[in-house]
């Protein structure tokens, strides 16, 4: 599966090691910057994200900034993006379980990298369950 990754400079150490994993696991990385921890805004990583995403060229995002809440703001503005911000493998597979998400976010500042690798794992390893949640989510994607 293709995955799309960004991140600004807050982030951008996390995301190397989250780019990783997803390589490890056998996904194809496209990854849309930055690429470095010069200062950069995440709202330019978080929208090349989404639209990633929302126009089929990735089938799910990944995105880290500091805490993980302003990309996922950016990415969320993209119609079609359903960005969930995590903490810990329990809300990463809620995420895609009852919200359908398609980008997950990281906060590098909150995270310890094994947290946010389990996290992804159990994203990446969940499925929308439907059902109850089918008819939130066709909420969601009509605001």
């Amino acid at each position: 599966m293709r995955v799309a990754t960004g991140s600004d400079h807050a982030g951008y150490r996390l995301k190397r090691v989250l780019a990783e994993r997803l390589a490890e696991r056998g996904h194809e990385v496209t990854d849309l910057g930055t690429d470095s921890e010069d200062r950069v805004d995440y709202p330019d990583f978080g929208a090349a994200v989404g639209r990633a995403v929302a126009a089929g060229e990735a089938a799910l995002g990944v995105c880290v900034c500091g805490s993980g809440i302003g990309i996922a703001m950016a990415a969320n503005k993209v119609s079609g993006v359903r960005a969930a911000v995590v903490h810990d493998s329990t809300s990463a597979a809620l995420a895609r379980q009852h919200n359908d998400a398609n980008v997950v976010c990281f906060g590098q500042r909150l995270l310890e990298d094994s947290v946010a690798l389990a996290a992804l794992d159990a994203f990446l390893d969940a499925d929308f369950e439907g059902g109850r949640h089918a008819g939130r989510v066709a909420k969601l994607d009509v605001l």
